[in-house]
């Protein structure tokens, strides 16, 4: 499908701002799957291209965090490959079963995500006593983590991050940088089954992955450079957002 100049302007000024926002606190999709529906792709394909756009935002903060030694990304190859297995399994499944029940869930798993970081002003302040190790993590949480996102996918951020703070001791900081590989491992996956079945407009994508990568590598750095001051407001924000979009879609404020 052809969209005009000024619809790719917007939607690639869309994935600069969502690229931001994902790379701190997750929640990007809140913008940029709305912004392609409007545009006026079918759902399976703005889901789709979606990903690829994704790509590029998750591509691009990890980068700079992997550059900014954020992460040892040798010690993370087996959390890497089971997060890729359990997209690609997530992104299988959710072709054969009916997720409104998630649908109706999530909010409020949502919800108790940005209630603990509200309530919790000195969690991820600094690392803490490691509950499991790398790869009893990598086996658990990265499969499901990865399951999840490809799956279903929102706030998948915000569940990575919190479990990286409260299994692996992590600080909020490094624990954003090691969610964002995660991220960017299970949109990845989740991307080759999209094309696969034909579900990506490449135009869009690329001209958005161009914004997202801008955005993703800005936000990034504002991890890096204020930390808990700015991570923490996003995370309890963004979870709110997302909690009222979703009640909303399901009609709870009809």
């Amino acid at each position: 499908m052809e969209l005009g100049i000024d619809i790719l302007a917007i939607l690639f000024g869309v994935a600069i701002l969502a690229g931001f926002i994902d790379a701190i606190a997750g929640g990007g999709g809140l913008l940029t799957i709305p912004a392609l529906m409007a545009a006026g792709l079918p759902p399976a394909m703005a889901l789709g291209t979606n990903k690829l756009q994704a790509c590029g935002g998750s591509f691009s903060s990890s980068f700079y965090f992997i550059r900014k030694k954020a992460v040892n990304i040798k010690q993370m190859w087996l959390i890497i490959l089971c997060t890729f297995i359990g997209s690609t399994s997530g992104t299988i499944f959710v072709q054969h079963i009916d997720v409104e029940y998630l649908k109706k869930l999530l909010p409020f798993l949502i919800l108790i995500i940005g209630i603990y970081f509200l309530f919790s002003p000195s969690i991820g302040d600094e690392d803490r006593k490691q509950r499991v190790n790398l790869t009893t993590f990598s086996f658990t949480a990265a499969v499901i983590f990865g399951f999840y996102d490809g799956m279903f996918g929102p706030a998948a951020g915000s569940f990575m991050t919190l479990g990286c703070i409260l299994l692996l001791g992590f600080n909020l900081s490094k624990s954003v940088a090691h969610a964002k590989i995660m991220n960017f491992t299970s949109n990845f996956a989740s991307l080759i089954f999209f094309t696969i079945g034909g579900a990506v407009i490449w135009k869009v994508g690329l001209i958005m992955m161009v914004g997202q990568f801008i955005g993703g590598t800005l936000g990034a750095k504002m991890v890096m450079t204020k930390g808990k001051k700015l991570i923490r407001p996003m995370l309890v924000t963004m979870s709110f957002i997302m909690v009222a979009k979703m009640l909303y879609e399901q009609g709870i404020f009809n």
